[in-house]
């Protein structure tokens, strides 16, 4: 499916953003983690973050089917201090009525094609999100190693992932 992948530029598209993350939140992480910790994400909350990202200048790309927001992908510099000069997306979502259909494949490639003079980027992924280590497996992320734990309504395991670019010729 071809949706147009954009970079975020308003407040409205935050909105639109804060959605597809608490729904896909909701949709990519049942089973995982605690479900009355899915159930207590609130819009409200998804909407603050939405709009303090914006307003702090995060690069966001939208994709969008007409004028609806249906997934986003937010990157930059790499956090981790011993990824210095990488890239990392921070967070990626879709709503799952677009599964498997290139659509978050456009959005993690545009991602990483904004990131220009980065060699590696990272993302991270929830230990047990089969789904999502494959999608990143499919597009040459591999783990590396490292691991965190973070408390998401209980204790759990969040490992590295790395993709090496390829050289960029001029």
């Amino acid at each position: 499916m071809q949706v147009p992948i954009v970079p975020m530029t308003s407040e409205e598209e935050a909105r639109g953003k804060a959605h597809v993350h608490c729904t896909a939140w909701k949709e990519a992480y049942r089973g995982l983690l605690d479900q009355d910790f899915l159930d207590s994400r609130m819009l409200e909350l998804s909407v603050e973050r939405s709009l303090q990202a914006f307003h702090a200048g995060i690069s966001t790309l939208l994709a969008k089917d007409n004028d609806e927001v249906i997934g986003f992908a937010d990157y930059g510099l790499c956090r981790d201090e011993d990824m210095h000069g990488a890239g990392e997306v921070y967070a990626i979502y879709l709503l799952n009525n677009y599964y498997g259909q290139g659509v978050g494949a456009g959005l993690m490639n545009a991602a990483i094609q904004n990131m220009p003079g980065c060699d590696k980027v990272v993302v991270w992924v929830l230990k047990g999100n089969e789904r999502a280590i494959r999608f990143y497996e499919r597009l040459g992320f591999r783990f590396d190693g490292k691991s965190q734990t973070l408390d998401l309504g209980g204790e759990v395991t969040n490992l590295r992932m790395v993709l090496q670019k390829k050289r960029e010729t001029n």
